[in-house]
């Protein structure tokens, strides 16, 4: 089994100085900025649905 990708950038300030944060598996925090935020896969997006990219007019 593969491990997770890390983030390359904080979401918020977008510098690379970022360290896994205590608050468990897919959290991370930022040394720059001083904020914690947390990553999680929600799923796989099903092609052909409704108000999808290729679905304009």
């Amino acid at each position: 089994m593969s491990e997770r990708a890390a983030p390359f950038h904080c979401p918020y300030c977008g510098d690379e100085d970022l360290r896994p944060h205590e608050a468990g598996h897919g959290a991370w925090e930022c040394a720059a900025c001083n904020r914690a935020f947390q990553l999680r896969f929600l799923g796989l997006l099903a092609r052909g649905v409704a108000g999808g990219p290729d679905d304009r007019p």
